[in-house]
């Protein structure tokens, strides 16, 4: 079955274009339409996003997530971690790009956890896991070699740069966040505030605020 039999006129090619449009490989242009098929589907039981237009989920989920791409070399990482996770943006297109990278979904609702391991499974993802544990408490139990945190859409600043705490087992790691383009870094913040990038999803002009331990030389 096709995607416009699927989801109407004209979805076709707008598909075809995000496949070009990214340089997706056949398999990872079919993880991605099982993706989308999941996410509306399960959304009609479970509350995953409100954005449920094909054309938005494109722009908004898909593209949105894999824009770091421009600015992180994710072929380097031996490790990363998407803080809220949710539906899986932006931990799941950026594991379909980069499949032999390890990953980490932090979620702490357990119908999203559900979804997301579903989704795991359906699309044969391998190196990846999901993790039940609120932030805090990742940050004390847990030590897995993580290079990149990202956080889209779920936490606070004040709240994330916790993992730059001393007593932090992944002090030294780079922190990601989406931001709006006129976040501004509290006192708190500031700091550790290495880098701001700016970018274009849709029509929104969004920012990413990188966040380390050491200031750059």
């Amino acid at each position: 079955m096709s995607i416009t039999e699927k989801f109407g006129d004209n979805a076709d090619l707008l598909w075809q274009s995000f496949i070009n449009k990214e340089g997706l490989t056949p398999t990872q242009a079919h993880q991605f339409e099982q993706y989308l098929c999941m996410l509306r589907d399960w959304n009609e039981k479970v509350n995953l996003t409100r954005i449920l237009d094909i054309p938005d989920i494109i722009a908004y989920h898909f593209q949105d997530s894999m824009q770091i791409v421009h600015h992180v070399d994710f072929t380097k990482l031996r490790g990363v971690c998407d803080i809220g996770s949710g539906a899986g943006f932006p931990g799941i297109p950026l594991k379909i790009l980069y499949p032999d990278v390890p990953f980490i979904l932090l979620e702490v609702n357990n119908k999203k956890v559900a979804f997301l391991e579903s989704v795991i499974e359906q699309l044969g993802l391998t190196n990846i896991m999901v993790s039940n544990l609120d932030w805090r408490t990742f940050l004390r139990q847990t030590s897995h070699t993580i290079d990149l945190f990202m956080a889209r859409a779920s936490l606070q600043v004040d709240e994330l740069i916790r993992v730059f705490k001393p007593v932090s087992p992944y002090k030294h790691a780079q922190m990601v966040y989406w931001a709006s383009q006129h976040w501004q870094p509290g006192p708190q913040e500031e700091p550790f505030l290495v880098a701001r990038k700016t970018y274009s999803v849709g029509d929104q002009q969004r920012s990413y605020a990188f966040f380390s331990d050491q200031k750059p030389q």
